[in-house]
C-alpha cells in the first residue's frame, strides 16, 4: 500500500511566489502547509541565475515584500545574491524551512473529485494528499534555445545564461552572444573586458532606457534602519513613478512619447558610430517589447573588441557558427540569452482535473487562460500566483503576488468552512473574464506595437502574459473572493 502524507495546503516551488504564499497563510492561521522544491534550496529564479552582473531590473526597494521592507540593500537595483539572501532571510524570520520538502520535484497532481483532494506524486515515487494546490512554479525557469541548424557539431563551450559555467574560464577567449533581452545587456557588459573577442548577435535592437543605478551607503541605511517610515516612503514615491510610466503602455500619449525622447536620447549620447547607432535603433514601438535598462551597454558595443553583429545566423559549424550570408566566424564559447519558456507549459508537472483534463498540455494547444489569473475551471482548489496575465510590463511583479495572496487567503478560509464541498470555477464567469480582458488588451502596445514578443503565443499570436491595466485596478479586482462565481461540488466520500 502506498504511503500518503496530507496536508491542507501543497505550495508547488520556494520562489518569491512560494515564500510569500506560505508567509500569509501562516498569518491566517493555515499551517498545515507543504512547499515542494524542487532544488537545494529554495529561491527561484534569484537562485538559478548566476550570470555575471545579474541584478533585478525593478528597484530593490519595490522588488521586496512590502511587508517585510530590508533597510541592507547595497545598490538602488539589487544583485542576485542580496536577493536570495533576503528570500532566505524572510524564510527563517516567517519559520518556513519546516515547512519546504527541497529536493523534491512534483511530477503530477490529480483531483479525486469523489474524495474532494488532489493526489500530488513526487519524483521519489512518494504520494500526498493535499485539499488545495497553490502553483508557484514560475514562468522564468526553463531556458528557450533558437531553433538553430547544427548546434550539436559545435565543438567548442556553448551553454544558456541560467545555466552560467562558471567553472569555464573565459579569459582571452572568442566568445559568441546569441541575443540582447534582459540577460544578455547585464552579462555582457561583464564579460566584454575579460576576453579577446565578443560577437553579439541581435536580431531585434531592444529598447534601453538608463539604469540610474547608485551605490546606498552606510549613512542611508542607518536612516532606513531608524526610519521605516522613510524607506515606505521611497517605496511608495517608485511605485507611483512606475505606475506613471505605465500609462504610455495602454495608448498613444505624451508620457510614451516622453519615454521615447529620453530612451533615444541615451542611445545617441552613449553610441558615437553611426553605423552601430543605426543597428541599435529599435523598428517598433516602445513598450511592445519589455523596455530594458542599462548604463553601459550600449558604452560595451563601442569596445575594439566588440563586435554587434545583425546579419543572421544559417547554421553551427564545427568552429563557429555560418552567417546567411556564407560569413564563417570561429568561436571558442557560444552562449544563449534568449530568455525563457513564458507561454508554453508541457515542460512543467502534470496538472489532471475534472474529467482527466491535463491542464498545462490544453494550455500549450489553447494558450493559458484563468480567472483573474488565479482559478482554472475544471480544476477545483487549484490556484496559480504570477498565473496568466497577470504579468507587468511597468512594475513590480511582488505587487501582483501580494494581490494574488489576498484573494487565495481569503479562498482558502471560505473553502475551510466547507469541509464537505471543493469550488470550481464557474466555466462561464472563465469565459466572460477572459474575453473582457482581451478586449481591453486589443488596442494596447503588446499587441499593436509592432513587434514579435515573448509576451505572445509564438512571439505574435495570443497575449498569455500581460495584465491589462493598472496595478491597482488588480488590488482591486483580488481583494476578495466571491463564491457566487464558483460552482460549489459535495465530496462523495
Amino acid at each position: 500500500m502506498k504511503e500518503i502524507e496530507k496536508m491542507e495546503v501543497a505550495i508547488i516551488g520556494a520562489g518569491f511566489a512560494g515564500i510569500g504564499a506560505a508567509i500569509k497563510l501562516k498569518e491566517a492561521g493555515i499551517e498545515a502547509i507543504k512547499i515542494f522544491e524542487r532544488k537545494k534550496e529554495l529561491g527561484g529564479t534569484w537562485r538559478d541565475n548566476t550570470y555575471p552582473g545579474c541584478a533585478c531590473d525593478i528597484p530593490s526597494f519595490l522588488y521586496s515584500y512590502s511587508f517585510e521592507p530590508n533597510p541592507e540593500w547595497s545598490e538602488s537595483f539589487s544583485p542576485h545574491h542580496e536577493i536570495l539572501a533576503y528570500l532566505k532571510n524572510c524564510a527563517s524570520k516567517y519559520d518556513l524551512y519546516k515547512h519546504i520538502q527541497f529536493e523534491t520535484a512534483v511530477l503530477s497532481a490529480t483531483f479525486i473529485d469523489d474524495k474532494g483532494y488532489w493526489e500530488i506524486l513526487d519524483n521519489n515515487n512518494k504520494y500526498y494528499h493535499a485539499r488545495s494546490v497553490i502553483s508557484c512554479s514560475g514562468p522564468l525557469n526553463e531556458p528557450v534555445y533558437p531553433d538553430i541548424e547544427n548546434k550539436e557539431a559545435f565543438e567548442g563551450e556553448l551553454f544558456h545564461s541560467l545555466n552560467w559555467n562558471h567553472q569555464y574560464d573565459l579569459k582571452n577567449k572568442r566568445i559568441a552572444v546569441i541575443g540582447t533581452g534582459a540577460s544578455a545587456i547585464q552579462f555582457v557588459p561583464e564579460v566584454a573586458p575579460k576576453v579577446s573577442q565578443l560577437t553579439v548577435f541581435q536580431r531585434t535592437a531592444p529598447w534601453i532606457s538608463p539604469k540610474n543605478n547608485q551605490a546606498i551607503d552606510e549613512i542611508s541605511k542607518n536612516r532606513f534602519r531608524k526610519f521605516p517610515a522613510y524607506q515606505k516612503f521611497w517605496r511608495e514615491f517608485i511605485y507611483w513613478f512606475l505606475e506613471f510610466q505605465g500609462l504610455s503602455q495602454y495608448k498613444d500619449n505624451k508620457i510614451r512619447a516622453w519615454r521615447k525622447k529620453v530612451t533615444t536620447e541615451h542611445r545617441m549620447s552613449q553610441i558615437k558610430d553611426s553605423d552601430l547607432l543605426k543597428k541599435t535603433t529599435p523598428n517598433y514601438e516602445i513598450g511592445c517589447k519589455r523596455i530594458l535598462i542599462s548604463d553601459n551597454y550600449y558604452p560595451t558595443l563601442e569596445r575594439e573588441n566588440v563586435t554587434l553583429e545583425t546579419t543572421s545566423i544559417k547554421r553551427f559549424t564545427k568552429t563557429g557558427i555560418e552567417l546567411n550570408d556564407g560569413k564563417q566566424l570561429d568561436f571558442d564559447v557560444v552562449i544563449f540569452g534568449t530568455g525563457f519558456k513564458a507561454t508554453t507549459f508541457g515542460h512543467i508537472y502534470d496538472v489532471i482535473g475534472l474529467e482527466n483534463r491535463n491542464l498545462f498540455k490544453e494550455w500549450d494547444i489553447t494558450g493559458a487562460e484563468a480567472f483573474k489569473g488565479i482559478n482554472v475551471s475544471g480544476f477545483p482548489n487549484f490556484m496559480l500566483v504570477v498565473g496568466p496575465n497577470t504579468g507587468l510590463g511597468h512594475n513590480s511583479i511582488i505587487h501582483m503576488m501580494e494581490s494574488q495572496y489576498n484573494y487565495i487567503v481569503d479562498y482558502l478560509l471560505k473553502l475551510k468552512k466547507q469541509p464537505d464541498n471543493y469550488f470550481n470555477i464557474k466555466p462561464e464567469v472563465q469565459k466572460e473574464y477572459n474575453s473582457n480582458l482581451h478586449k481591453k488588451l486589443e488596442p494596447m502596445i503588446w499587441n499593436k506595437g509592432g513587434c514579435n514578443s515573448y509576451y505572445l503565443i509564438d512571439g505574435k499570436g495570443k497575449n498569455t502574459s500581460i495584465w491589462p491595466g493598472s496595478t491597482i485596478s488588480y488590488r482591486k479586482l483580488t481583494r476578495k473572493t466571491s463564491l457566487a462565481d464558483f460552482e460549489i461540488s459535495k465530496i462523495k466520500s
